[in-house]
């Protein structure tokens, strides 16, 4: 029966197969992440080495990458460039309409619900998600991973559960520092590249920055990390083919974490401020 539906209706077979398939994939993915927050305490009170260990190597690199790789230094130049962007368009911008004084406004309400937190997730996604993949996939192409199986070492707690802990705790000063280099870097070119006034910048800059904009995108940059740690380890610890088959589940997780990163922006954008914003210009 099963023979006569597909040679009659092949491309409908087909359709059904691969419908079915991405249903497995995503519950694949829920399991494994559950599992994984399951594992943060066993990793927090049974691996505390390994957990610091990962922080140190997440935060600053190891090795040669310790002088200009580590997430410090690439997190912090890209919100430095792109809270100079924000100052650079917003100032020519309000400029066509003679408001260039509220260029302050524009870097207080853009450089922490929009810049900071994306071009974060970014720099996370392209170096500790990229890096967490790679070790995973080497160590379980090697079969490490089996090897730890074999000693009676539960591997998710020990690989997965530490590393999605390090950088939960790691974002924070990450994040910290992101937010200071946009900052600096919109002062910086308002008022000496384009020559505004310091008051006038600080004036409108410190009216309009909310103070609890900031934590809740501290909130937003949490959430981020612990989706990016926790798809780039499933494709790491999931990966098959050697190699090969460690760059393609880099390239999987990467891909599959930017869209996560925008996708939690404008969730957690829709949850905390709604469709008013939470703002208000004037009035």
């Amino acid at each position: 029966m099963a023979f006569v539906i597909h040679a009659r209706f092949p491309r409908t077979v087909r359709r059904v197969r691969r419908l079915s398939d991405s249903l497995d994939s995503v519950g694949h993915h829920a399991l494994f992440y559950a599992e994984s927050l399951r594992a943060v305490p066993k990793a927090l009170i049974s691996y505390r080495t390994e957990t610091i260990r990962l922080i140190a190597e997440i935060s600053m690199g190891t090795g040669a990458l310790a002088v200009i790789g580590g997430t410090v230094v690439i997190v912090g130049f890209l919100t430095l460039f792109a809270g100079g962007t924000i100052a650079v368009q917003g100032y020519s911008s309000l400029g066509n309409i003679g408001v260039e004084a509220l260029t302050g406004f524009f870097a207080a309400f853009l450089n922490v619900r929009i810049a900071a937190p994306v071009i974060s997730g970014i720099g996370l996604a392209a170096t500790i998600g990229a890096g967490a993949t790679a070790q995973l996939g080497a160590m379980r192409v090697a079969e490490e991973i089996d090897a730890l199986e074999s000693m009676a070492i539960r591997p998710v707690p020990f690989l997965v559960g530490t590393r999605v802990l390090a950088g939960m705790i790691a974002i924070v000063p990450l994040y910290a520092l992101a937010v200071i280099a946009s900052f600096v870097a919109s002062r910086f070119a308002t008022v000496v590249i384009y020559g505004q006034s310091a008051g006038v910048y600080d004036h409108y800059f410190s009216t309009f920055l909310i103070p609890s904009d900031i934590l809740w995108s501290f909130v937003q940059a949490i959430v981020m990390a612990l989706s990016v740690m926790m798809i780039h380890t499933y494709y790491g610890y999931h990966a098959t083919g050697g190699p090969v088959g460690v760059g393609i589940a880099v390239g999987n997780a990467v891909r599959t974490s930017l869209v996560a990163v925008v996708t939690v922006t404008l969730l957690v954008s829709l949850a905390i401020y709604g469709t008013s914003g939470n703002f208000h210009l004037s009035g």
